[in-house]
């Protein structure tokens, strides 16, 4: 059976702008610094997935499991490397993605279903299982840019939920929201584990990624830095924050 998720050696540089002013860029060029740096959010990654597999992304803020992520939901280009993803994408990689702030919740099922690959017969048929899932019956007609950004995850997800993706990908969403919908996303993450769907999950929740997840991803500065047992990798990532936290207690003044 052929992989769901083929990443090949990807290598991904933004450029971070040191002056945003006419004054700034003035100084620095007076002091012959540079207005501009390049740094690499990926470093040659190389990852396959299988299909059915649940795979979390770990690692420290500014690692690349979010850059990785856009790349496999097709929202960025590699510089360098492929990535090759089989059958339909769906999930979540910013809150809210896909909703449009004008239209409501009602539109948005069908701008957003329709955007992850749904016709509109299927939209249809499916209608008022996303509505119950999210929970918005009673904003279902308001513009969702009156809603709260919980309501905006609760949306997002259950459209993005209930499309049967084939690669479903989640990113920090579980962290919006009241508990009780928190478990209701993990129940139905567990079914779509459950009917073979291949999942790619970015979470700080180390616990969480430990029981739902296959295999652990970590990594460091944009590279692998270890990839097998969910587990292990999050005791690398426990440690990295340990580390973190020492180091800016000792550049700490007193």
């Amino acid at each position: 059976m052929a992989p769901s998720i083929v990443i090949d050696s990807v290598t991904k540089q933004f450029t971070l702008r040191h002056a945003r002013s006419i004054k700034e860029m003035s100084v620095r060029a007076l002091r012959r610094q540079s207005l501009s740096d390049r740094f690499k959010a990926l470093d040659d990654v190389s990852i396959t997935i299988e299909q059915g597999e649940t795979v979390a992304l770990m690692g420290l803020n500014g690692s690349g499991k979010s850059t990785l992520l856009k790349m496999i939901s097709g929202v960025m280009a590699p510089d360098a490397g492929s990535v090759l993803v089989r059958g339909r994408i769906a999930g979540l990689i910013d809150v809210g993605a896909g909703l449009h702030p004008e239209l409501t919740g009602r539109e948005n099922v069908y701008l957003n279903g329709a955007i992850l690959g749904m016709s509109r017969a299927e939209i249809e048929r499916k209608f008022d299982l996303i509505v119950d899932f999210s929970g918005v019956e009673r904003f279902l007609d308001d513009q969702v840019k009156f809603y709260s950004s919980g309501m905006f995850m609760r949306l997002a997800f259950s459209i993005a939920a209930h499309t049967e993706p084939d690669v479903f990908l989640i990113d920090e969403v579980l962290a919006v929201g009241d508990p009780p919908f928190r478990k209701k996303c993990l129940d139905r993450i567990r079914e779509l584990r459950g009917e073979g769907r291949t999942m790619v999950i970015v979470a700080h929740d180390i616990k969480m990624l430990v029981g739902l997840c296959d295999r652990g991803v970590t990594m460091r500065d944009g590279r692998v830095l270890f990839d097998g047992p969910t587990a292990e990798a999050g005791r690398l990532v426990r440690e990295a924050r340990a580390a973190k936290q020492v180091a800016q207690s000792a550049s700490t003044p007193l």
